[in-house]
């Protein structure tokens, strides 16, 4: 798949979540999961403005925050607690298709920041699309945006 990478200015944005840690074959169970686990929560509640899903991987050793967007910040209830999407300059990209090929498109992140002179930083993460039951006949359509927090106003040498 070709990709397009652009960068732009992103403001955090609030969100439920779930800390989890995990390998990374284990990342198709944990994140489904997790959402599951949000989602009641919320319901719980009665929490209104819940939107898509989200997945931050904090580190390489994948420590994560996997929960839901929401229009105000949330105080927590259990082992749900209040968060935030990073804010900055990051490298985006969407991705089309099954997300056990998602990798492909943090590689041309990867790829294109390297060849444009831009540094990734931090943490990145994967907001996914509100599921559509055409997608159960053609996975193609299913969209995920991929996030990189970017080193502020630096180039890569």
């Amino acid at each position: 798949m070709d990709y397009v990478v652009r960068v732009e200015q992103l403001s955090s944005h609030p969100l439920a979540v779930v800390r989890r840690r995990a390998a990374g074959h284990e990342l198709s169970k944990v994140v489904p999961d997790a959402c599951g686990v949000v989602w009641s929560a919320l319901r719980a509640q009665q929490v209104a403005g819940a939107g898509r899903h989200v997945a931050i991987y904090l580190d390489d050793q994948i420590n994560l925050e996997v929960g839901v967007e929401l229009d105000a910040p949330f105080a927590g209830y259990g082992e749900v607690v209040g968060s935030v999407t990073p804010g900055g300059l990051v490298a985006t990209t969407t991705h089309y298709g099954s997300y056990g090929r998602l990798n492909e498109a943090h590689d041309a992140i990867h790829l294109w920041c390297g060849s444009n002179g831009h540094r990734l930083t931090g943490p990145r993460w994967e907001v996914y699309g509100h599921w559509q039951d055409e997608w159960n006949n053609d996975p193609t359509k299913i969209h995920t945006d991929i996030f990189h927090l970017l080193v502020a106003d630096e180039r890569a040498g």
